[in-house]
């Protein structure tokens, strides 16, 4: 399961109001893919569709739809927003992570 906490859903619905996507029936679509600095890069994207391969989740009133691939990389996975001094974003507080980057971008296993 992927979670996301109060500040990343009140982020999340904003910015998907925004780019014409409704949070209550779209979707947040987070995966892994291979890159960055320390070898395996998060994505997010909003999604109105979903594929045959995906695992959908719901927590805190947010629909996550995940690949199949990727969900191994993420399960447990706190996606959380930041807005502190070293920049505004999404953040993925993955427990599975044992090496991640500077920047919170990429991780590794």
């Amino acid at each position: 399961m992927i979670k996301v906490s109060d500040s990343a859903k009140k982020r999340a619905v904003m910015l998907m109001e925004d780019d014409g996507f409704d949070a209550a029936t779209d979707y947040i679509r987070v995966g892994v893919k291979s890159g960055g600095c320390s070898g395996l890069s998060y994505e997010l994207k909003f999604d109105k569709a979903l594929g045959e391969n995906d695992k959908v989740f719901e927590d805190n009133g947010i629909k996550i739809a995940v690949d199949k691939k990727s969900f191994l990389y993420l399960a447990g996975t706190v996606l959380e927003f930041s807005g502190g001094l070293n920049g505004k974003g999404f953040v993925f507080n993955n427990p599975n992570a044992q090496r991640t980057c500077g920047c919170g971008e990429s991780f590794s296993l």
